[in-house]
């Protein structure tokens, strides 16, 4: 099965994701970002794109990494990426479910206001890119297409993971400590800083 963990910048993808991978005995964490960021490494500036997501081969090496993975892991893969452009949507997570791909979608929501607080308080400013696009995922990802919707404004994450695990139907460890579960995130925000 896949779990394509969506939402806004700031809105606990990450977290989520990794949360799971501790909690779910053989799961897998997939970063389709890490794709992205080689794309934009790997050409000229003048040439760039903005967003990664615009490039026909990031979709394509996504969608066919999700495959591969479909047909050779007996695990659970967890992706955590925002994607909320709607043709993006029906050519990564519809096309993989018409070929009956397992492929769960959740969202996870959260005001502006708290986001752009969680994105502060990581370190992207009021002009960072990441915030600067808040307003607009936010937009977006409240559209019925991007459902199942989580709710994550007052969640802990591991309170996020556990909702997800109950609608996906995939059994979860218990919860680790206040301190242990601080450590993991503290450590995992460290990890993924860009």
């Amino acid at each position: 099965m896949i779990i394509w963990i969506n939402g806004s910048f700031g809105a606990g993808k990450t977290q989520t994701s990794y949360e799971l991978n501790r909690r779910i005995k053989h799961s897998f964490v997939f970063d389709p970002e890490r794709f992205g960021f080689r794309i934009q490494k790997d050409l000229p500036k003048g040439i760039r794109k903005d967003d990664f997501q615009d490039y026909s081969i990031w979709r394509t090496y996504i969608a066919e990494t999700l495959r591969y993975l479909d047909a050779n892991y007996e695990g659970v893969v967890i992706v955590p990426m925002t994607l909320i452009k709607k043709e993006y949507f029906y050519e990564i997570i519809t096309a993989l479910q018409k070929e009956q791909i397992p492929i769960k979608h959740f969202s996870l929501l959260a005001s502006e206001e708290t986001i752009q607080r969680r994105l502060r308080k990581r370190g992207d400013g009021p002009g960072s890119w990441n915030a600067k696009q808040v307003a607009k995922c936010v937009a977006a990802l409240s559209d019925p297409l991007f459902e199942t919707h989580i709710q994550t404004e007052s969640k802990p994450i591991a309170a996020v993971a556990e909702e997800i695990g109950q609608i996906a139907g995939i059994p979860l460890t218990g919860r680790h400590s206040k301190l242990s579960q601080m450590m993991y995130q503290i450590m995992i925000q460290i990890k993924h800083i860009r």
